[in-house]
């Protein structure tokens, strides 16, 4: 028997019991006359002691060579320990140790495993089975695994039903890039991995299947960031015979479910906001909204004197700071220098301190008195002590900037606090964007998305006035889920395809399975797809994903680990038809 109990189990109940332990070395502690050695193993950590006294010597011998991350096997006695640790669940107990097997040794860790290591990022994803063994990845796995089962108890007490669909499909061209895979037995032809299971959950609907999940991978050959991998995971579920509300309330009421499961938080219905609303007072479509500095528009008070720089502007606007007119001139220069990076972009910020004594004080005095300022303020919602910063220029672009330095504002004050939970949902999207490269719409979401009702008829008049009937659920600043209700006749479909440019050649080339389907009774349907990676992340109290990930990849895509993406023999490229002869 390799062990009667794990490392983190035993305590002052168990004392006198003789036990077996197996698990690795994290610590040896040679005080000459006493070895102590903590064993870890996944439930947690037990002391080993071996003494002069109680301890024949050859064993004291053997406990003192043993280096970190030996697998060993313990038989002892648990006894009383007289330095307890009330940090440990087994801190008031220790083993006193009778015989010892050593069941794989261990070379030299590459880095400190332990909570706080010296070991980099790019050197823990090297050696990621290394990393697994620190107890924060640890706990974010089995954090990860318990959110899981949540969802599946949840889903499955609503009546949905886990189907898996094809992880092999046929390459699109809507999305992202595909991931595609030559098919050997069919030369020249490729599959591709899925984006994600869209078109199969549709056909689940069409099938009967009523209420569909599946926690399931997708893939998208994209540029990455900290939160995005090639390969993630998501929650995708499908409902027929609903309509928008109905997707709302369950997947709110799932949300729900799991901040009070996972984090024992309690949450009200949750607010709604459509998109024109959200890019209006905070600039981005997925707004942080733990804190204020709403955006407050300036135009008609800032454009009628002589600063130039706001009156051939498209947008000038901007956000109060609370408390932070005590900013010194050097502090806000080097606010200033951080809008003018790269990454955000502005030209320029303009400020105005709301001096304690009601006066205000700003960078433009020249241009502007007084009750100039005071009406900004007005606007802005700033009051005495706070710090008004005001960006101008195109109106998209200029938003966009401002949302940045509203988020780095809160960062810096301390107010996007891990613990706290603001959910909204952002609505009536519009249904298609314009990309002004090729003057070409296309679908903001995807092609199957339906418009809100009574709004077809735009799509040959007004196009980028269309809405859709879709929806993202947002948490914290960040989009953790988004759906639609989808096109479910093949006439709607075909209008559809038609504005995104597609012939109907190509259409039926393309998507000819779905809507033939269509033709045989598709239910109205509609559904939601969460992003497991980053709503795990965020629960867990963090935005970045890889550390909730088991083997994620670096930010170029490659898993360091196993060294992939890597090449393939000349004899695979010639079965798969892929080399080029000379």
């Amino acid at each position: 028997m390799y062990r009667s109990h794990t490392c983190g189990e035993l305590g002052i109940k168990d004392i006198d019991r003789e036990v077996t332990l197996s698990g690795w070395v994290q610590k040896v502690r040679d005080k000459g006359f006493v070895v102590w050695i903590d064993l870890r193993d996944r439930y947690g950590l037990t002391q080993l002691v071996f003494d002069e006294e109680r301890t024949p010597k050859q064993l004291l011998e053997q406990a003192k060579a043993l280096g970190r991350e030996t697998v060993v096997r313990v038989l002892g006695t648990v006894i009383e320990r007289a330095s307890k640790n009330p940090n440990r669940t087994t801190g008031e107990i220790e083993v006193l140790v009778k015989e010892l097997s050593i069941l794989n040794k261990a070379l030299l860790p590459p880095f400190t495993i332990e909570d706080e290591t010296d070991g980099g990022d790019d050197l823990r994803m090297k050696y990621r089975y290394l990393d697994i063994r620190r107890t924060p990845i640890r706990d974010n796995l089995i954090f990860r695994h318990t959110v899981t089962m949540e969802v599946r108890n949840y889903l499955s007490a609503q009546g949905f039903i886990e189907v898996e669909t094809p992880y092999l499909i046929k390459s699109t061209p809507e999305g992202a890039r595909d991931f595609l895979v030559p098919s050997r037995m069919n030369e020249g032809q490729f599959y591709a991995l899925p984006q994600s299971p869209q078109t199969f959950k549709q056909l689940l609907m069409v099938g009967g299947m009523d209420k569909y999940f599946q926690i399931v991978k997708c893939f998208r050959d994209e540029d990455l960031r900290a939160d995005r991998q090639p390969e993630f995971t998501q929650i995708d579920c499908e409902m027929a015979f609903v309509e928008q509300e109905d997707v709302l309330q369950m997947f709110e009421g799932l949300t729900r479910h799991l901040l009070k499961a996972i984090k024992g938080v309690e949450i009200g219905p949750f607010p709604r906001m459509t998109y024109d609303e959200a890019m209006r007072r905070y600039g981005n479509d997925k707004p942080d909204i733990r804190f204020g500095m709403e955006f407050g528009e300036l135009n008609a008070v800032a454009q009628h004197k002589d600063f130039n720089v706001f009156n051939t502007a498209e947008l000038v606007v901007g956000i109060a700071v609370p408390g932070a007119a005590s900013y010194t001139r050097k502090e806000i220069d080097k606010l200033i220098d951080w809008a003018k990076r790269p990454q955000v972009g502005a030209k320029g910020m303009v400020y105005v301190k709301c001096n304690e004594d009601g006066t205000f004080k700003s960078s433009v005095d020249k241009f502007y008195d007084q009750e100039d300022l005071a009406q900004w303020a007005k606007i802005t919602g700033a009051k005495t002590g706070d710090l008004i910063l005001i960006l101008s220029g195109e109106a998209n672009t200029t938003r966009a900037q401002l949302s940045t330095l509203r988020m780095e504002m809160a960062e810096r004050l301390g107010w996007r606090k891990p613990d706290e939970f603001a959910p909204l949902w952002v609505i009536d999207f519009p249904l298609l964007e314009l990309d002004e490269a090729t003057g070409h719409y296309h679908a903001m979401h995807h092609p199957f998305t339906s418009p809100k009702p009574g709004q077809l008829e735009l799509l040959d008049t007004d196009p980028g006035a269309v809405r859709a009937n879709a929806y993202d659920l947002v948490l914290n600043g960040n989009e953790i889920g988004g759906g639609s209700i989808r096109i479910h006749d093949k006439e709607t479909q075909a209008i559809m395809f038609k504005h995104l440019g597609f012939t109907p050649e190509e259409a039926r080339a393309q998507f000819g399975f779905l809507m033939d389907a269509f033709q045989y009774g598709a239910p109205p349907h509609g559904g939601i797809a969460f992003g497991l990676d980053r709503l795990v992340a965020i629960l867990g109290g963090q935005e970045t994903i890889r550390d909730f990930i088991a083997f994620p990849k670096n930010n170029s895509g490659r898993d360091v680990m196993i060294d992939a993406p890597a090449t393939i023999d000349e004899e695979q490229l010639k079965e798969l038809h892929l080399k080029v002869d000379a």
